[in-house]
C-alpha cells in the first residue's frame, strides 16, 4: 500500500488561564491509500484533536503531520487554506450547510471558491450527489432535507474537490440509526469503488465494525492499533433507494 498521511510524534496543549491540559503526548500515526481508519475512545481522549491536526485545522506544538510527503504542518496559513480546499474533506457531526443554498449549490461552494466556472462546477457538483444518492434532491434547501439527507450532501460536498483523504467527526452522532447505517455503508462503497481514504472519529461500534483498521486513543496517546474484519457491502441499488 502507499503512504498518504503521516503524523510524526505531535503533541498539542491547550491553555485556559493558569490550567494547560496536554490534549496530545506525542503521536505518531500512518495512513496509507485507501485505507478505512476508525479512531475511537472515551471523550477527552485526543481524537479530535489529532484528526484536526491530520487536516491541518490546527499545528501541533511539536512534531510535524505530512499529506501525500508534504509537510502541512510548515505551511503558511495561506498555502494550509489552499492545501485543505483541494486535498482534504471534512465531514462534521453538524453539517454545515448554508442555509440559504440549495443542495447543488451547496456542492458548489468549494469549487467556486477555487475559481471553477459555474458550468464546470454544476457538473461535478450533481455528479457528486449522484455519488452519495442525493441527485433528486439537488433543489432542495437544507430545511426540506431530513437529518440523513442533510448529511449526504455534507458528505458529497466533501468529495467534489476529489480529496485525498476525507477527515469525519462524529459524522453519525447526529442521526437515527437507520439513517447512520446508511452513512456508514456509504463510506464503505467510497473506500470499496473509489479507494477513497478515509479516517473517521466516533463513538459508534458500527463505525468501528465497518472500518479496516481501528486505533484506540487514551489520554493523549494511541494505545491499540488493529486491523478489522469487513462485512459484505449491501449492494448500492438497494442502499440507495432509502431515506
Amino acid at each position: 500500500m502507499e503512504l498518504l498521511l503521516r503524523a510524526s510524534e505531535v503533541t498539542k496543549t491547550y491553555h485556559s488561564g493558569k490550567i494547560s491540559h496536554p490534549a496530545l503526548r506525542g503521536v505518531s500515526i500512518e495512513i496509507q491509500k485507501g485505507e478505512f481508519v476508525a479512531i475511537i475512545g472515551p471523550s477527552g481522549c485526543g481524537k479530535s484533536t489529532l484528526l484536526h491536526l491530520l487536516g491541518g485545522l490546527d499545528r501541533p506544538d511539536t512534531g510535524d503531520v505530512q499529506l501525500e510527503g508534504q509537510s502541512i504542518s510548515q505551511l503558511d496559513d495561506q498555502a494550509q487554506t489552499l492545501l485543505r480546499r483541494r486535498r482534504i474533506g471534512f465531514v462534521f457531526q453538524k453539517v454545515h450547510l448554508l442555509p440559504m443554498l440549495t443542495s447543488i449549490e451547496n456542492v458548489m461552494v468549494p469549487l467556486r471558491l477555487d475559481s471553477v466556472d459555474i458550468a464546470t462546477a454544476r457538473e461535478k457538483a450533481i455528479a457528486a450527489l449522484m455519488s452519495v444518492g442525493m441527485a433528486n434532491k439537488q433543489l432542495n434547501k437544507p430545511g426540506e432535507l431530513s437529518g440523513g439527507e442533510a448529511q449526504r450532501v455534507a458528505i458529497a460536498r466533501s468529495l467534489v474537490m476529489s480529496p485525498a483523504v476525507l477527515l469525519a467527526d462524529e459524522p453519525t452522532g447526529a442521526l437515527d440509526s437507520a439513517n447512520g447505517k446508511l452513512v456508514i455503508e456509504l463510506f464503505r462503497e467510497l473506500v470499496e469503488t473509489r479507494n477513497q481514504t478515509l479516517v473517521v472519529v466516533t463513538h459508534d461500534s458500527s463505525v468501528a465494525a465497518s472500518a479496516d483498521r481501528v486505533v484506540s486513543m487514551r489520554d493523549g496517546l494511541i494505545v491499540g492499533d488493529e486491523k478489522n474484519a469487513i462485512r459484505p457491502l449491501q449492494p448500492a441499488s438497494t442502499r440507495m433507494n432509502k431515506v
